[in-house]
């Protein structure tokens, strides 16, 4: 008889265990209503994030400060949170209408309000996805904090070290700091933080912005304050959940009003019933693929068509933005301002007043004789926002009593992912969407496919796409299961079978749109995190994804226009 085999678990079932804590555990705080992050309320989030370990947080579960993670989270968070002890998360309650000025984060468009010197409140607009992003960066940031109060605090009474009172002087100081102060606090904050003056220094430049030179020292030693209160006084900092918030989550109500409004400019254009391109995209791709060979006319003798979309992409290129942009408007481009709250602008494009002929895109016979579309750009969801968006506007909607079901033939999704075989800017093409956690797996034929993208100058790999909870929890055991198990998960996304189980609901089920809607999804890869310093948290892809980008948008557009 065969002796019965003793199954240790792996690092990666600890992993995929640890996420599912961490989400159970936010449910239930969230329904509870408010936690304090270091204490016993928040202890399961903690552990579960310490045992995870995800590599966007590179060095958290070590004694030294990790300091690209904290950029990655300080730049979706509000400008000041590192101060504040009462963190409130809200729904759309009116702060729009108040004195409060609106404080948003540089790398996640969402509004944040600073109420007093004590308290920020975060509107919540976009789903449970975005409450499981700031409650994860929330946890990282206080677990850091109290490795500042442990290696600053000698005593139980509060006394501190030297380097502390050193970093107090400098960043209370009410003068700019010289060179030479700069660097004695950096000295300073590098012994604290248990980082080389080299590192502090690197860092120190990378989070330092116009208003505030001096960033980092500041952060820093607000983290280290509160986490000094909590340990001496008892003062824990409070994370709460408004009863607006906890009453409208899972309601659609930023959805529903984002695409009734959508539906009223499309009615109001003559354009509802005209077929309908759906494209969730960035703001400026399909603008640019169409109008701006003929709007940058005079700069196409010098440079290709890539060179300039790179052009296009480039800060200080505000002028030649502008003309592309009036070139569309002139041309029947529709800008939609999104004012929901969902944070998803639109753009409509009525094909029947572009002129092909002065374009750059190939369009077929047939396309020129049939009734011309309209192309709808929307902007990108964020998580679980998917779902709740592209699930209100595929709703049929009564005009005069009249029921109009939209004529929507396709719908294309591209976005950037993070890529398990490959590096920054490769091209990813999905033929599945499995969702993580869950036995949900959404196959689907893509209407895009390896070869219309080879050839190009830019690598494209095909097969599975994992949509995750949230990209901030994923570490390389996780990662690893999926690219060497049967799966054969090629990248990781956080919307993918959120659109696809709208779609198949409205084409599928519902009856909402037609059965054979065609899909088209790509990815560009924005990370490796199974690459040590290719995570999310080692910076931008810059430059390097205008390629992909355009390639992706250049062939979505053929295929529609043929």
């Amino acid at each position: 008889m065969n002796k019965k085999k003793h199954h240790e678990r792996t690092r990666a079932q600890e992993s995929s265990n640890a996420i599912e804590r961490m989400y159970i555990t936010m449910r239930h705080l969230f329904n509870r209503g408010f936690y304090k992050p270091m204490g016993v309320s928040g202890e399961t989030l903690r552990e579960a994030l310490l045992l995870l370990r995800p590599e966007i947080y590179g060095s958290i579960a070590e004694e030294k400060a990790e300091l690209e993670g904290l950029l990655y989270v300080i730049d979706r968070l509000p400008r000041g949170i590192e101060e504040c002890t009462f963190i409130n998360l809200t729904s759309d309650e009116g702060y729009a209408n108040s004195h409060f000025k609106p404080i948003i984060p540089p790398k996640r468009r969402r509004n944040c309000y600073r109420i007093d010197d004590e308290q920020m409140n975060i509107e919540i607009t976009r789903g449970r996805s975005e409450i499981y992003d700031i409650l994860t960066h929330l946890t990282f940031l206080f677990v850091e904090s109290h490795k500042i109060s442990k290696r600053v605090l000698i005593d139980e009474i509060g006394n501190t070290t030297r380097d502390w009172v050193k970093l107090e002087k400098a960043v209370m100081s009410t003068e700019e700091l010289t060179q030479q102060e700069r660097e004695i606090a950096i000295t300073h904050t590098a012994n604290i933080l248990g980082r080389t003056f080299n590192e502090l220094t690197e860092a120190h430049e990378k989070f330092t912005s116009s208003a505030q030179p001096d960033r980092l020292l500041h952060i820093i030693y607000w983290l280290g304050k509160l986490a000094i209160e909590e340990v001496i006084n008892n003062k824990k900092r409070t994370v709460t959940f408004s009863p607006v918030l906890r009453e409208r989550l899972g309601h659609h109500i930023h959805g529903e009003i984002w695409a009734d409004h959508i539906k009223e400019v499309l009615h109001k254009n003559d354009l509802l019933e005209r077929p309908i391109h759906v494209i969730s995209a960035n703001m400026h791709s399909v603008m640019n693929s169409v109008f701006a060979s003929n709007a940058l006319k005079n700069l196409k003798p010098k440079k290709d068509m890539f060179q300039i979309y790179e052009a296009l992409s480039q800060k200080d290129n505000e002028a030649i933005r502008n003309k592309v942009v009036k070139e569309a408007t002139q041309k029947g481009m529709i800008y939609i301002e999104d004012k929901s709250g969902t944070n998803i602008d639109v753009q409509i494009f009525d094909t029947s007043k572009i002129d092909f002929s002065k374009t750059d895109i190939n369009v077929s016979e047939r396309f020129n004789t049939s009734e011309k579309p309209v192309i709808f750009v929307m902007d990108y969801a964020f998580g679980e926002q998917a779902y709740e968006t592209i699930d209100e506007l595929l709703k049929p909607i009564k005009v005069n009593g009249k029921k109009i079901h939209l004529n929507v033939e396709s719908i294309s999704i591209m976005g950037k992912a993070g890529i398990l075989e490959g590096g920054k800017g490769d091209i990813m093409i999905p033929s599945a969407h499995i969702f993580e956690g869950t036995a949900d797996n959404y196959p689907f034929t893509n209407e895009l496919s390896k070869a219309d993208l080879e050839g190009q100058g830019v690598a494209v790999c095909e097969g599975s796409m994992i949509t995750v909870l949230g990209t901030s929890l994923q570490n390389k055991e996780i990662l690893k299961f999926f690219f060497n198990s049967t799966w054969n998960v090629i990248g990781l996304e956080m919307e993918g079978a959120h659109y696809q189980k709208a779609i198949q609901a409205a084409s599928k089920v519902r009856g909402s749109i037609r059965s054979d809607v065609k899909v088209r999804y790509a990815y560009y890869a924005s990370d490796n995190p199974l690459e040590t310093g290719s995570t999310l948290a080692s910076g931008g892809l810059g430059t390097s994804g205008v390629k992909p980008t355009y390639l992706i948008t250049r062939k979505i557009l053929q295929q529609i226009f043929n």
